[in-house]
This record gives structure tokens, C-alpha cells and sequence, in this order.
């Protein structure tokens, strides 16, 4: 019998393809924008702890509340409501030692932590000081640390940034536009490129004994402005 070879089409096997080709969008200008506001600090944080150490936990315990409560009184004292003093940290824990290279348990330590929100940032030295002044008891050590500077109304300030840094990446477009000898048509898109925000921060500061001169001199402050900084990314079609 006489084979005839049999020949298939390799478009009779592939579907159907448009030759038609998406129309092309209109050319576009992306342009990036940044802005930075720098403004003065109207707010203050601090933390406050203290460290209690004695070879009884009862006792350990006891005596740290004698000496938070003094300094929780101070705070009050100097002008701080209730809501501007906050526990952020507390633990009791086996105090240890090495002796010729052993553990040894010498007692008990007890720490208690405060955050400080001060409000009225011309009372920053105030509260510290009253604070610092304070004479506790010699099982009890007290650390003023990581005082920072912020804004009340952060997030206004930053969608103020936002807003002048779209301003700016438009006055970029247009730039790039002009020189193109282009006309700028409407906003395809806005992104945003991130943001920083800058945090003045000071060392922290020790204060486990009253002063003994210069009882009248105050602590010395003086906060540098906050930047807040923001970035665009603008497409923009153009004609």
C-alpha cells in the first residue's frame, strides 16, 4: 500500500494572533521633588529609672517604691500632670557577682523605669532639676537618660513637607518641559520617595546625688531645631 507523507500547517496548530499593537501613551516627564522644614521642639522626653539593690527581695522592693515615689512626687511637683508620667519598665532580678570566677548571688536588684513627657519645653531644666536634687537613699541609684526633643503636631509638619516637596517636583517637570520645548499636560502619578525625620537627642545624664554647689544654677538647655524632610517622585504627561 502507498504511504503519502501528511503535512500540517503550523498556524492551523497556533490560535488565532491580532497583528494589532497597543497604542503607545503619551510621553511623560518623571521628575523627582524634595522639601525640608527645620522647626523649633515644643515637646521634651526623658527617662527616668532607678536601681535598688539589697540582699533581700522584700526589702529590695520596698525601698525601690520609697525611692519611685519621691521621684514620682518631684515630677508632680515641678508641673507635670499625671498623664505626662508613665511606667515603661519594671523588674526584680537575682543580683550577681563572681568571685575567683564564680557566681555568687549577693542580693536583689530592682528596676523602675518612667517616661517624661514635658510639654513646656522652657520647663525642661526645671523638671530635671527637681528631679536631680532629689537625695535617696544610698541602696538606691538614680539615671536621668535619653532626653529628645519632638513635635506636638508631627504629622501636620509632615504633610506640610509632603505638599511642598509635589511643589517642587512640579516646578522640576516644568523646568525639563520648557527646555524640551514641550507643554505640560496632566499628573499621571505621585509617589512617595520616603521621608526622615530628625530627632535632636542629648547625652545621657547621671544624677544620683544632691548637688552641693551652685544649688541656684540651672541646668543649661538649649534644643536645636527639628528637620522634617520628605520626597516625591511626579510623572506628568507632556504634549
Amino acid at each position: 500500500m502507498k504511504m503519502f507523507p501528511i503535512v500540517l500547517s503550523l498556524a492551523a496548530l497556533l490560535p488565532a494572533v491580532s497583528a494589532a499593537q497597543p497604542a503607545a501613551g503619551p510621553p511623560v516627564i518623571v521628575a523627582q521633588g524634595e522639601s525640608t522644614l527645620k522647626v523649633a521642639p515644643d515637646q521634651a522626653w526623658a527617662l527616668v529609672a532607678v536601681e535598688t539593690r539589697d540582699a533581700r527581695a522584700p526589702q529590695a522592693r520596698q525601698l525601690s517604691a520609697v525611692a519611685m515615689t519621691a521621684v514620682m512626687a518631684a515630677l508632680k511637683t515641678a508641673g507635670l500632670p499625671a498623664d505626662a508620667i508613665k511606667t515603661v519598665g519594671y523588674s526584680l532580678n537575682p543580683d550577681y557577682e563572681y568571685v575567683n570566677g564564680r557566681q555568687r548571688m549577693k542580693g536583689f536588684l530592682v528596676s523602675n523605669q518612667l517616661q517624661v513627657r514635658i510639654d513646656d519645653i522652657t520647663k525642661v531644666a526645671d523638671v530635671l532639676d527637681a528631679v536631680g536634687a532629689l537625695s535617696l537613699a544610698a541602696s538606691s541609684n538614680m539615671t536621668i537618660a535619653n532626653l529628645r526633643f519632638d513635635l506636638k503636631d508631627r504629622a501636620s509638619l509632615e504633610r506640610d513637607a509632603l505638599r511642598l516637596a509635589v511643589v517642587d517636583a512640579m516646578e522640576n517637570v516644568k523646568a525639563m518641559a520648557a527646555g524640551a520645548g514641550a507643554t505640560v499636560g496632566r499628573i499621571s502619578r505621585i509617589d512617595q520617595t520616603g521621608r526622615s525625620q530628625q530627632f535632636d537627642k542629648m547625652e545621657p545624664m547621671m544624677a544620683m546625688a544632691p548637688r552641693a554647689m551652685n544649688e541656684s544654677v540651672a541646668t543649661p538647655i538649649s534644643p536645636s531645631e527639628i528637620e522634617i524632610r520628605a520626597g516625591v517622585m511626579l510623572t506628568v504627561e507632556i504634549r
